[in-house]
């Protein structure tokens, strides 16, 4: 007699069990906190992008060198960043492809290949950043040389982008998980900050440029805060986790969406005004020259006390690894998206890992490494905005959920800012006397 076969009962992937979680919610058949969660994932990680090291050294060198005046900056350029996050997940929701592939099918070639080459440089301007602020985690934290733990950075980062063959959810997980010790970390410092309350409340709505070097930092800022590869990755994440059949689906999910963009980059910009605060609070009097991040940590310990200098060192190693990992998986979407080609994640990790090798060997200061890779993400972050406003505003790509008139209005108000801003930069750096 033939018994019937062991039945086996396979758990579904932390992945599936999210999709599934989000098509019930959808179809209206689950509710409630558990199923608004599912939806989480895509504006956590791009939020990464506003909590790389790059942030740390703007917002240290604002903190240090002008107290509270350069909130108003960290404030606006955040509101933007929530407007351009919401309006890239919204492309990839209701289109279905994200930036650079919209781009790559509908510009003219030239104009396509002159927006890779200006993307590309943004990524490994932010790669740069990123992996440099990492390794300098890692070499304060474990005492050994730049080099050794840029090695030990790659490595880690490689290792963290494997999870991408599980699906989805697991390298989420993980990112949220290292946004939640950033965020600790950084309100825990404020513990222990002398801080005035006031002055940040009225620095945080009040504009003010003291002089010429706090406008290459407010451009700086911007440049951290509101980050082109951050644009094209969002668009990005959106079209494979589930797929909305109807336009009442559609909605749901672009409130689900911007729900989670208003918490994830609300969180990013209270860690980068907490960063702001606390560099003023603990270095603008008696210590306004501090322009390192080791020099920082340094002055922590007799400052702050041994802890706080233990928690910097952990939010900029979590920082530096994570931002890494996202940096990487913007750069392969932006090669794929507007070329059609992807290379082996190690070996693109290999590449944008060299010119910090480079400036490393070269000795060139890491904290003026940080500061202008983000002013050159300043100088890029145009071209996907103007991209991004234009297919979002046009029925034949959006069609009912196109941006309407208000939007429009905000985001060309957003990218003139951040087109004059960089004009003035230009300027300036061409030794014309703009402060007389």
């Amino acid at each position: 007699m033939n018994r019937p076969a062991p039945v086996t009962f396979v758990s579904p992937s932390l992945s599936e069990q999210a999709r599934e979680t989000m098509r019930a919610a959808l179809a209206g058949t689950r509710r409630g906190p558990r199923a608004m969660l599912a939806f989480a994932g895509p504006a956590v990680v791009a939020s990464i992008a506003y909590m790389d090291p790059g942030n740390f050294a703007t917002n240290i060198q604002a903190g240090a060198g002008y107290g509270y005046s350069l909130l108003w900056v960290v404030v606006v350029a955040n509101v933007a960043a929530m407007l351009f996050q919401s309006l890239s997940a919204k492309l990839g929701i209701v289109t279905g492809r994200n930036l650079a592939e919209l781009c790559r099918v509908s510009l003219p070639r030239r104009c396509v290949f002159a927006m890779w080459a200006v993307s590309e440089a943004a990524a490994m301007a932010t790669d740069l950043a990123e992996f440099t602020g990492g390794a300098l985690g890692v070499s304060l934290l474990f005492h050994i040389g730049l080099a050794p733990a840029m090695v030990v950075t790659g490595v880690v980062t490689w290792g963290l982008l494997q999870l991408e063959t599980r699906g989805f959810r697991p390298l989420e997980c993980f990112i949220a998980a290292l946004v939640g010790i950033m965020g600790f970390a950084w309100f825990a410092e404020l513990v222990v900050t002398p801080v005035s309350w006031r002055a940040v409340a009225l620095h945080s709505v009040t504009p003010a440029l003291p002089d010429a070097n706090a406008l290459t930092l407010a451009v700086g800022i911007v440049g951290a805060t509101v980050m082109p590869h951050a644009l094209f990755l969002h668009s990005g994440l959106m079209p494979g986790r589930v797929a909305a059949s109807t336009q009442r689906e559609r909605r749901k999910l672009l409130a689900f969406s911007n729900l989670e963009v208003i918490a994830a980059l609300g969180l990013a910009g209270a860690v980068n005004i907490a960063m702001v605060v606390m560099a003023s609070g603990a270095f603008h009097r008696g210590h306004a020259t501090i322009a390192s991040i080791d020099s920082a940590w340094q002055a922590l310990t007799p400052l702050l006390g041994s802890a706080a200098a233990g928690l910097f060192l952990t939010a900029l190693l979590a920082s530096g690894v994570s931002s890494s990992v996202v940096g990487t998986m913007a750069g392969q979407m932006i090669m794929q998206g507007f070329l059609g080609w992807r290379i082996p994640v190690a070996v693109r990790r290999l590449v944008t890992m060299a010119p910090a090798f480079g400036f490393a060997m070269m000795g060139v200061d890491t904290m003026r490494t940080l500061v202008m890779s983000q002013v050159v993400l300043s100088l890029a972050l145009p071209l996907p905005m103007i991209a991004l406003v234009w297919f979002t505003s046009r029925g034949a790509v959006m069609g009912p959920f196109r941006n309407r008139p208000p939007t429009i209005l905000l985001a060309v108000l957003c990218t003139a800012v951040v087109l004059a801003l960089n004009i003035v930069l230009l300027l300036q750096a061409a030794n014309v006397t703009l402060f007389r």
